[in-house]
């Protein structure tokens, strides 16, 4: 059969047409994106606001000036830190596998970084703070939040986090408010199509950033970039993981994380996605894409062919594979998901992975009063309070902190290494 292999191959006269596509002075596209940068200030004024704003003692002069109790809490995590409150590494690994750790050798190359999603509250995180420090159990390295930009904003919840992340040495995400539910930060409906995250079945319509929301969906970012130094967002729309890597391009150093609503369930999607990241990585061989959320339903085979699609694009090091291996109870999955079994099988083949965790232990979660629910992310914290629904929330948060220790206990058993918040819980 005759070798068809070659016409794959991309011709130069395509790549020819693409790169005279974004050259082109009037090309519409391009120049909007070009008008919001302005608007900041440009690449580089937008890098200086974002590196002095994310400095901690600017976040915690802001924080003085919009709740001040948060205060204490961040001065009593620092006390915590300094006095080595957190258990280390190697006393956690004499903990679960006592006589056995001789036995046992750890390869760091795929450790495997421990992630909860969603930490919506600081009061939340304070509370999992103190049960590792009784407990002697670990703290996440990687944080998702998903709750409203400027409610948080204006309860100082946004400013808190920020601080506390750097504190402990954890990475984190935020979701802004231009994603596809309603209304959004305008106060205006975000897409036609849906009536809130209760209309679920319209994200078949089209989920995300519609018409010219994409465009603001970089506005919303820079504004937290440059106020904040909020670094890295939720992705959920192919148009805006475009117009990220786009600005990453340009020079602004912004990153994110592609979100699991955004579909990618196979191994050709995957090859989609990074395809274009590779596209537009610096010349350093950078990208903006930092965590790669595949969906629920991908197997340990889709897992692997898309870390070999990440390995030869050189990503390995730059794109975190963040895997769901416990989802909430409701609204999301069907029930009983829990996929630590195959996270232990693929963590042994799959460099820079992260377990993550959206929900509690099943056997657990499942029979509590109130099991968790991921519609619980879209709702407004008045309205949980005056519901009554707010301590069986922080319950639920508590239940994510316990699965995380569950699945790293099960992964230390394993002799696999795991990365918990790493300004807390030291190797030596």
């Amino acid at each position: 059969m005759k070798d068809i292999r070659k016409e794959l191959k991309i011709t130069n006269e395509a790549l020819k047409a693409v790169n005279d596509f974004l050259l082109d002075e009037k090309n519409p596209l391009i120049n909007k994106l070009f008008e919001v940068i302005e608007k900041y200030g440009g690449v580089e004024e937008i890098n200086k606001k974002a590196k002095e704003e994310s400095q901690l003692d600017n976040l915690l002069d802001k924080l003085k000036h919009k709740k001040l109790d948060y205060i204490q809490d961040i001065e009593w995590l620092i006390k915590q830190r300094e006095k080595n409150a957190f258990i280390s590494i190697p006393d956690y690994r004499k903990k679960i596998l006592g006589d056995k750790l001789s036995e046992i050798t750890f390869d760091k190359d795929f450790a495997v970084t421990l992630e909860l999603s969603a930490c919506q509250y600081f009061p939340f995180f304070i509370d999992i703070v103190k049960a590792a420090i009784e407990d002697q159990n670990l703290m996440p390295s990687r944080i998702i939040r998903v709750r409203k930009m400027k409610e948080q904003e204006e309860d100082g919840d946004l400013l808190a986090m920020a601080a506390a992340m750097q504190i402990i040495g954890a990475t984190y995400v935020e979701t802004l408010d231009t994603k596809g539910t309603a209304p959004g930060p305008d106060g205006l409906p975000i897409n036609v199509h849906l009536g809130g995250p209760e209309t679920i079945t319209g994200y078949f319509g089209g989920i995300g950033q519609p018409n010219d929301l994409a465009l603001k969906w970089i506005d919303e970012y820079l504004y937290y970039y440059t106020n904040y130094g909020i670094k890295q967002v939720l992705n959920v729309n192919p148009g805006t993981v475009l117009l990220g890597y786009f600005m990453h391009k340009l020079g602004i150093n912004n990153e994110f994380k592609i979100s699991v609503y955004m579909g990618n369930d196979n191994p050709y999607a995957c090859l989609w996605t990074l395809l274009t990241a590779k596209l537009f990585a610096r010349e350093d061989g950078t990208s903006s894409l930092i965590g790669f959320n595949l969906a629920n339903s991908v197997n340990n085979e889709t897992i692997e062919l898309s870390a070999y699609i990440r390995k030869e694009f050189d990503f390995e090091d730059v794109v975190r594979f963040e895997h769901h291996v416990i989802e909430t109870q409701k609204s999301i999955v069907r029930q009983p998901y829990d996929r630590r079994d195959e996270l232990v099988e693929v963590a042994t083949k799959v460099k820079n992975i992260s377990a993550k965790h959206e929900g509690g232990d099943v056997e657990m979660d499942k029979n509590r009063e109130y099991p968790s629910d991921i519609l619980d992310y879209f709702r407004d914290k008045q309205e949980i309070i005056d519901s009554g629904h707010w301590e069986f929330m922080r319950r639920n948060h508590l239940d994510r902190y316990i699965a995380v220790n569950t699945t790293a206990k099960i992964l230390t058993e394993n002799g696999i290494d795991i990365i918990a918040a790493q300004n807390l819980h030291k190797y030596e």
